[in-house]
């Protein structure tokens, strides 16, 4: 007999909650909140937790719309289930944070529910800001995921298709100021430095790069002060720019090209230059074999067609998760029609008929995952092996 990947009992607490969980989400819709901003949204949250029986510590880590729950079972193995809420400026839940962080709400409850059912902790990690400074990363850096057994979250996504990971790339970004004199443009332009000069050259130096760069790196910038009148030399520029690539040991390697250009254009106008982090950098994803290759089974239990992961075009906070521990971050539809994310269209998809049975589905796959790594010592074990040779190609890259 076919070992069965989502225990009846799981599919059963999922469907028990699910209207809760669409109620969430559809809250959660009609009340959007930008990133940092998340006061209501993660105290429903919270609330829904802490009536399930887990302990919350909220805020968190001293951020005041993050937090973390916890259902401790005694000595045992360690999950993470994180949830999103923050929303985009205009658009709403455009990207289906409203959705997916009801997924994840929806399978801790589930969980929850059978608790007699494994030993360990299961922790809900609350993670605000992913659409701007990413909440994850702090939290990556404190240790928060230091030791877990697995991180996991699912993704809106459109398209009727599932896929088993979301691949991201690496990102920083610098706000490079360029410091010059100023000087009267016509009358005694030989007694300036020209900043906006240099700005536009460290840009033109890293375009004579590109030529030698691998099709992973993606770089872009805008200059956000050039300078007040034309008839003035202008002593200050400013340029943010933001630079990814396919790992963390590349992004080190592309962050000195970037600081080379900005130095020798300075140098070349004689004028300083000075580097200030934007936020700070997202990691690539360490995919791990092991756990999506457990999602799929999980996906074809349910009758969910799936895909190939694509390859990694845009980046996200649970990169920053997947350096520290296992991690994954599977793709869910809430439609059929192929919406791109951050549209009108694809957030009206979140309070869908589709999309709210997509919650369940979605929920259905992260408590079968995280049951699954909290029971399966051997499975366990698999994962820690596959993730530890991933995780290590990844810095040798």
């Amino acid at each position: 007999m076919e070992k069965q990947h989502l225990a009846p009992f799981l599919a059963d607490a999922v469907a028990k909650h699910h209207s809760a969980a669409i109620a969430l989400s559809d809250d959660l819709y009609a009340h959007p909140e930008l990133p940092d901003q998340e006061f209501r949204s993660s105290q429903k949250i919270v609330d829904l937790l802490t009536q399930a029986g887990f302990q919350v510590e909220y805020p968190y880590l001293g951020w005041p719309t993050a937090f973390r729950a916890v259902l401790d079972n005694g000595e045992g193995p360690s999950a993470a289930i994180l949830v999103e809420y923050d929303a985009l400026p205009g658009l709403g839940h455009a990207c289906g944070h409203n959705a997916h962080g009801s997924m994840a709400v929806l399978a801790a409850l589930a969980l929850a529910d059978h608790k007699d059912k494994f030993q360990g902790r299961l922790y809900v990690f609350g993670t605000p800001a992913e659409e701007e400074r990413g909440g994850k990363v702090p939290m990556a850096d404190q240790g928060a995921f230091d030791g877990m057994d697995m991180a996991i979250m699912v993704h809106s996504y459109s398209g009727g298709a599932a896929a088993a990971d979301m691949d991201v790339l690496s990102l920083k970004c610098y706000l490079v100021e360029f410091n010059g004199q100023s000087a009267h443009a016509a009358g005694a332009p030989w007694d300036g430095r020209n900043a906006l000069t240099a700005a536009r050259k460290f840009l033109d130096l890293v375009d004579a790069r590109r030529e030698g760069f691998t099709s992973d790196i993606r770089f872009s910038g805008v200059i956000l002060d050039g300078g007040k009148a034309p008839n003035i030399i202008p002593d200050r520029a400013l340029v943010r720019v933001e630079f990814r690539t396919g790992s963390m040991g590349k992004l080190a390697r592309l962050d000195q090209i970037v600081q080379k250009c900005a130095k020798g254009a300075a140098m070349a106008m004689d004028c300083g230059v000075s580097f200030t982090l934007g936020f700070d950098p997202f990691a690539d994803m360490v995919r791990v074999p092991a756990l999506e290759g457990a999602a799929i089974a999980i996906m074809d239990e349910l009758g969910q067609k799936h895909i190939p992961v694509d390859a990694p075009s845009g980046s996200s906070d649970v990169g920053n998760v997947s350096y520290r521990c296992p991690t994954i971050q599977p793709l869910w539809p809430l439609c059929q029609a192929p919406w791109a994310m951050h549209t009108a269209e694809f957030r009206e998809e979140t309070i869908s008929e589709t999309g709210h049975q997509a919650i369940a589905g979605g929920a259905a796959l992260i408590a079968g995952m995280t049951y699954r790594i909290l029971t399966d010592e051997a499975f366990r074990q698999q994962v820690q092996q596959s993730y530890e040779q991933a995780r290590a190609q990844k810095l040798a890259d």
